[in-house]
């Protein structure tokens, strides 16, 4: 998370927080099986793959909580961390979209983004830069997504919890996206500062 670039970091892998993390990426291929049961022929098990996206949320939250008080920042929970966000959000985006509550406009504009900070990605490591921390504003936009999709999942019934959770699910869903492009923009003007620096160092 964004505390980890501002303490050293260790080479410590069994650390509680990234036990934390790597729990997430454990649930990442049971929410999507979870999420995608109807749609080939299974039981509706939208509370549990709700359950699992809370406890991703909260874990989320404890591994850079814990991280920071007990000083086990490391280096794999630099990589873990992130990893697990994207997987979640890649996950919940096929599970959702699949099931025709996302629109393939929306889909298609996340996984745009996703495809501009690969390429971002290619050319640091070309200039033998690492990838930029993850900033407040990337973390920011990355929560609002992962309040709008829940959301957008407990939509996918009927009543009136179902109409309220699409209201602000789609509210959280416009902000996550938004502040999901500010950041890739920020991220691009960031690369693109590094390559001119090192094309005039030459």
């Amino acid at each position: 998370m964004e505390v980890q670039e501002t303490r050293v970091q260790t080479d410590r892998v069994l650390t509680i927080p990234n036990i934390l993390s790597m729990a997430r990426l454990v649930g990442v291929p049971i929410f999507l099986w979870l999420i995608l049961r109807p749609e080939f022929g299974g039981p509706k098990s939208d509370g549990w793959a709700l359950l699992i996206l809370v406890l991703s949320g909260v874990s989320d939250y404890l591994d850079g909580k814990l991280a920071r008080r007990w000083n086990q920042i490391s280096s794999l929970g630099r990589l873990l961390d992130p990893a697990a966000d994207r997987l979640y959000i890649a996950s919940t985006l096929v599970g959702l979209t699949w099931r025709g509550i996302l629109p393939l406009w929306l889909t298609g504009i996340l996984v745009a983004r996703e495809l501009v900070l690969l390429v971002m990605v290619g050319i640091l490591r070309r200039h033998g830069y690492p990838p930029p921390q993850v900033n407040f504003l990337g973390k920011a936009a990355t929560f609002n997504l992962m309040y709008a999709f829940p959301l957008l999942l407990l939509s996918d019934g009927h009543g009136w919890i179902a109409s309220l959770a699409a209201i602000f699910g789609w509210a959280f869903a416009g902000w996550g996206t938004t502040l999901y492009w500010w950041a890739g923009v920020l991220y691009v003007v960031q690369v693109r500062r590094l390559v001119r620096a090192d094309a005039k160092a030459d």
